[in-house]
């Protein structure tokens, strides 16, 4: 059985690990596509086309690592393992990937490929292990709620806050004016946190792996479909968290080209990062708070309503009064604030939905729900980098040039018309569609707590 209070060590350095995690993909979702088309000089087209394929060899990849996580007993547990090896391969990857090697050409291309994709797989070696600990920290549903916000706020502030907010200078200083150097230095910058936050992580969070009142069957690549498909609610999440991401994305990937090209004012970047990234921290902070005085469905229509105040207002500043920062400022803040919301909500809803599989289906598979999410997250922001290297190759975009009427219209579209309609449609199902209350997760908590509690008289 699970403790149903973690020490203060032990929950923070669990969230700890995911500053370095999420520097290490951050810089890939923000900053990858113009790193490729700005410093390398691939096509846009073929830059975003990469990246949506490349989810589809991920959609196996995923669901197997998460497999394999679940079929994993050694004395260190399934979940540490796996968290390490994945970020020191990953952080190698990370670095050769934003290392300038000298090609050119049909060479370049591929190698641009190559490494895309092998940095995906050697992400989700680690990620799905990280996340999947956190259905095992406890089993108490409140507890959840309050240690689920924790790594989500480090993640934020790895991700949204150093290198949303400060990445352009960061690289811009490590740089000196050469581009190239920036982003080489930066990864390396990054690699070295990703490795020694792990590690702390490591070596602290031992609880999860102490969950097991017996060694479960190795479960098969058929027999781990049959639980996705079985289990509804996992499908409605999977609904909720692929159009909300993909919302989210589409603003991540258009970001960097909107403020340099469509406002022109490459300062306004950091500003609309930078406050967008406190307030993600502090909706994940006041989430708790919230979902203790008002249900999850309520929270979750915050989370989708308050992002599209923010969009329209953005538009409305970008048609008006296109370098104003108070604007930009207040856009970003509403931006995220509903989607730090939406990250508590979400980590929760699949925290029980791992509950609902086992109270429905007789088996736990913590990581193969969990290696869902890693995927969505992953095939999300491939979706947006695909609609942007679309919308920039179809309008005619020329890389540092200034822009025709018909790429500025285009990069609004992405970045603000398509999350305004997929955040309203996340709502939608959200409200329709998903049952795990509270009162139906305390009763389904206290049915598999008597089962528990059963097999463990058996076993003594």
């Amino acid at each position: 059985m699970t403790n149903n209070h973690l020490s203060f060590k032990e929950k923070y350095s669990y969230g700890l690990g995911a500053i370095g995690k999420d520097m290490c993909c951050g810089i890939i979702f923000t900053y990858c596509m113009l790193y490729f088309t700005d410093v390398l000089k691939i096509s846009t087209a073929f830059v975003g086309t990469l990246f949506f394929v490349a989810k589809f060899w991920d959609a196996v990849n995923d669901l197997a690592m998460g497999m394999i996580v679940d079929n994993t007993h050694t004395k260190w547990g399934k979940f540490r393992p796996w968290l390490l090896i994945g970020t020191l391969i990953n952080s190698v990857v990370l670095v050769c990937l934003f290392t300038n090697w000298g090609l050119e050409g049909t060479s370049l291309y591929i190698f641009a490929a190559v490494m895309y994709v092998l940095w995906g797989m050697t992400y989700t070696i680690m990620d799905i292990p990280y996340w999947s600990m956190l259905p095992n920290l406890t089993s108490d549903p409140e507890e959840r709620d309050r240690i689920a916000v924790i790594p989500r706020i480090f993640a934020s502030i790895g991700g949204s806050l150093i290198i949303g907010g400060f990445g352009l200078q960061i690289m811009d200083f490590l740089g000196k004016g050469n581009a190239q150097d920036g982003f080489t230095r930066f990864a390396w910058l990054i690699a070295v946190v990703f490795i020694v936050t792990t590690i702390i992580t490591v070596l602290n969070v031992k609880s999860a792996d102490r969950t097991e009142t017996k060694k479960q069957e190795k479960i098969s690549f058929k027999q781990m479909l049959q639980v996705i498909k079985k289990n509804d609610q996992l499908l409605i999440a999977i609904a909720v968290i692929l159009t909300f991401n993909f919302a989210m994305n589409c603003v991540t990937g258009a970001q960097t080209y909107y403020f340099i090209y469509v406002t022109g004012e490459k300062g306004l970047f950091s500003i609309f990062t930078m406050f967008a990234g406190f307030a993600e921290i502090f909706g994940l902070i006041i989430f708790p708070k919230l979902a203790q005085r008002m249900s999850k469905k309520t929270v979750y229509g915050l989370a989708s309503g308050i992002p599209v105040i923010g969009l329209v207002i953005l538009f409305l500043t970008g048609l008006f009064l296109p370098k104003n920062y108070i604007l930009t400022a207040i856009s970003g803040i509403f931006i995220k604030l509903g989607s730090g919301l939406q990250l508590g909500v979400v980590t929760v809803v699949l925290a029980d939905v791992v509950e609902y599989g086992e109270y429905k289906l007789g088996t736990r598979n913590e990581s193969v729900i969990f290696s869902i999410q890693t995927l969505l997250v992953k095939f999300a922001g491939a979706l947006g980098a695909l609609f942007t290297g679309i919308a920039l190759d179809l309008t005619g975009y020329v890389p540092d040039a200034v822009q025709s009427m018909a790429t500025i219209n285009g990069i609004r579209i992405i970045m603000i018309g398509l999350p305004i309609v997929f955040v309203i449609l996340s709502f939608i199902i959200y409200k329709k569609c998903y049952k795990l209350n509270t009162q139906y997760m305390t009763r389904i908590m206290n049915i598999l707590s008597l089962k528990r509690e059963e097999e463990n008289q058996v076993i003594n």
